[in-house]
């Protein structure tokens, strides 16, 4: 396989790439007798009669067929939750986390996997699954694909390499990558990195897509010219491979005599892509009040209910605040939508300590939330001025379905348990005596 990333540009675009030349049959998917010997085969990421602009498919040209392996044998795994959770219920306390610390023993990317929270329900195609991996060790003779739902990539610590049967994706601190479901893929290490660390949302729901833009108009948030999808490349290799599959919330693993990644040529709009945040135009006021969070968002999966997302993700990245007479930081909140946030790097805005890179928060539905108090006291006293915040980059992952914590999160020793004291001493200012 080429070690020279190369990539095509857009998103959800129709893509065509080839390894070979002639690779890729011209005018009809499936011929006869497909070059070079390969066999033709179809990823369909949508169903067979969904509208033309949510119709997800690729054809892959590969050196063998995906069904060359043997039975499916349940493979334990009790660190990955997938919703819905029988127990315990879903909890209105705030609650925040450390980062998870790297592993010390040789672990890759399945094993460093483990589960905050989970929402919805996978077998009705509703709600998302919130992981954490770790891991020091490439994944050499295992693959992996998850039939519950497409991954969503948000690394914070140390490049990763993403060998997929589309071709390779490399992200970093600051870019995004997106697996679909049932694609087959590795997890490595890019770039030198000895371990590496980040976030993963598992959508059951809806393809993540680009959100309206209603009047922003043409050109905020985030363009599709700057998702990228990797060229075709191929590995034929034989020898004892392993396939992981996630389905219907359980591990199961098969056999292989070759890898998987022997895919020469492929097109269609059903592929993986990643985006670099830095790409993303950020809105923001020039006259007052503090914006809603959804002018920050990346992607969405919408849901049967306009405006209520499945998932939506969005991001707090570098940007100038120039509103008047205006509490800058987040205002104190109450929303019907649930929010799980994470920390990249820098510092968030709406909070003194306690929230640091490798981070998480969960806010559920309705349960108050807002900055800290010595945020709140140096926010309502400092020069409106306009002000850039360079060294930030937080996330959210939104959703209105409830956040249930997994047991393991509850319990973790990682888990803050005074969370909720950051407020504590916030007192009252009021005096009905001066307006």
């Amino acid at each position: 396989m080429t070690e020279q990333l190369q990539y095509q540009s857009g998103f959800h675009n129709h893509f065509s790439t080839e390894a070979l030349p002639g690779a890729l049959p011209i005018g009809q998917n499936s011929p006869q007798k497909c070059a070079y010997g390969l066999y033709a085969e179809q990823l369909t990421g949508s169903a067979f009669t969904a509208p033309r602009h949510q119709n997800f498919r690729s054809w892959l040209y590969r050196i063998r067929p995906s069904v060359v392996q043997s039975a499916y044998q349940p493979l334990e795994n009790n660190s990955v939750h997938t919703a819905p959770l029988d127990k315990p219920a879903a909890d209105p306390n705030q609650m925040r986390w450390d980062p998870v610390s790297l592993p010390s023993e040789p672990t890759d990317f399945i094993d460093g996997l483990f589960t905050i929270a989970v929402n919805g329900d996978a077998g009705t195609q509703a709600g998302v699954g919130v992981h954490v991996y770790t891991f020091n060790q490439d994944m050499t003779q295992r693959f992996f694909y998850n039939a519950d739902g497409e991954l969503l990539f948000v690394p914070q610590m140390g490049a990763i390499r993403l060998r997929t049967e589309f071709g390779d994706i490399e992200i970093d601190n600051g870019e995004i990558a997106v697996i679909p479901r049932g694609v087959k893929f590795q997890v490595c290490r890019a770039q030198g990195a000895e371990a590496a660390r980040g976030y993963i949302c598992e959508n059951y729901g809806s393809p993540l897509e680009l959100p309206g833009l209603g009047p922003i108009g043409s050109n905020g948030l985030a363009n599709p010219r700057d998702f990228q999808s990797p060229v075709a490349a191929y590995e034929d290799l034989e020898g004892d491979y392993r396939l992981v599959a996630k389905f219907s919330g359980r591990f199961w693993e098969s056999k292989l005599d070759h890898s998987p990644l022997d895919v020469v040529a492929w097109h269609g709009n059903c592929a993986p892509y990643k985006y670099n945040l830095a790409n993303f135009n950020t809105i923001n006021t020039v006259s007052f009040d503090h914006p809603d969070p959804s002018i920050f968002t990346v992607l969405s999966s919408p849901s049967d209910t306009p405006g209520m997302a499945n998932l939506d993700f969005v991001i707090f990245p570098p940007r100038w605040m120039v509103a008047e007479n205006t509490f800058r930081p987040p205002w104190f909140h109450r929303n019907l939508m649930s929010e799980f946030m994470g920390l990249i790097h820098g510092e968030y805005d709406a909070k003194a300590e306690g929230f640091t890179p490798g981070g998480a928060s969960l806010h559920n539905s309705m349960s108050p939330h807002g900055p800290d108090a010595e945020t709140f006291e140096k926010a309502s006293n400092a020069e409106l001025k306009p002000h850039f915040i360079g060294d930030t980059l937080a996330f959210m992952f939104e959703s209105r379905y409830f956040f249930h914590p997994t047991p393991a999160a509850l319990n973790a020793d990682f888990r803050q348990r005074d969370y909720v004291d950051v407020w504590s001493t916030l007192r009252s200012h009021f005096n009905p005596s001066q307006p």
